[in-house]
């Protein structure tokens, strides 16, 4: 076996759940909130990345501004989500609210789709593709980058929910009717996650939009976010960015034994059998709450 290989799929796998991580987080971000799985985040991340193309490329701004202002415009619309769609079914049942988020994801594709097309743009961060040389084993420089933009985003929510904001989060993901109680806004908290699960997007947005292109498919990558977010804990900041590097090394070396022998493909069998044995066998997740209650 050649061990430099196996060091090399291991490593660039790591640096891919990484980037998984990136929606993990979004998720974990409304689920801590509001307790319900965010299915639109892979929608929501599509979007973002085509709002810095139009500031960039439509209205020529440069990329360390379009970005940001980006965030900004994702931030206000997450908000928006939360007030116009989701404060309309409080008290309903949770499988509802579920449903919602999945129509709001195919409502984005859709709208998207008859806006710009289905031709794939490319986001053009000018990162090199030059592979960076860690002695004989190759590493995509922008997977390192993408990788270290979750590591970053990882420390500041973890500082955030430290923050009195972070902890009324925290409180009306306990419990909402005692948050209530004692005069915590339980509507703008929830809007508050979906907002800053908006900016996240962002970031998946355009790391991912430089490597596979900015089209339809980046909200297919979802399902990978969600089930980093399963394995991880859908409360669990840190379980988000464990799991992703596990997803990634598991899906990277497996696929390479898997692909000769069922002909290619394996990747997806691999991450559905990851999510399914993790609700089976630790529906909690690594990381998270025992009486997490699952959809």
């Amino acid at each position: 076996m050649d061990w430099v290989f196996l060091s090399e799929l291991a490593i660039n796998g790591a640096l891919t759940g990484l980037l998984y991580s990136l929606f993990a987080i979004g998720l974990v971000l409304v689920y801590k909130a509001s307790s319900v799985p965010n299915l639109a985040q892979g929608g929501l991340t599509m979007v973002g990345a085509y709002v810095v193309l139009a500031l960039a490329r439509d209205l020529g701004m440069p990329l360390w501004l379009a970005i940001p202002l980006a965030a900004v415009v994702m931030f206000g619309l997450g908000f928006g989500i939360e007030r116009v769609a989701l404060r309309r079914l409080a008290g309903r049942p949770v499988v509802m609210i579920l449903m919602l988020t999945l129509g709001l994801d195919i409502f984005l594709r859709g709208t998207t789709l008859a806006i710009s097309g289905g031709t794939s743009r490319s986001m053009e961060l000018g990162v090199s593709y030059e592979p960076l040389l860690l002695g004989d084993i190759f590493i995509s420089r922008i997977h390192l980058v993408g990788a270290g933009v979750a590591l970053a985003l990882f420390v500041a929510f973890i500082v955030f929910f430290r923050t009195r904001t972070g902890i009324k989060l925290r409180a009306i993901a306990d419990d909402y009717m005692a948050s209530w109680s004692v005069g915590i806004s339980v509507e703008r908290g929830v809007g508050l996650s979906w907002a800053l699960a908006s900016v996240v997007a962002v970031a998946a947005g355009v790391i991912w939009g430089e490597i596979q292109g900015v089209d339809q498919a980046l909200s297919l990558l979802l399902l990978k976010g969600l089930t980093v977010a399963v394995l991880g804990g859908l409360d669990s900041i840190l379980g988000a960015i464990v799991a992703g590097i596990i997803l990634g090394v598991i899906e990277n070396v497996g696929a390479e034994f898997l692909d000769p022998l069922v002909g290619g493909g394996s990747r997806e069998l691999i991450v559905a059998a990851v999510l399914i044995l993790t609700v089976m066998i630790r529906p909690h997740g690594l990381f998270g709450r025992h009486d997490i209650e699952r959809v």
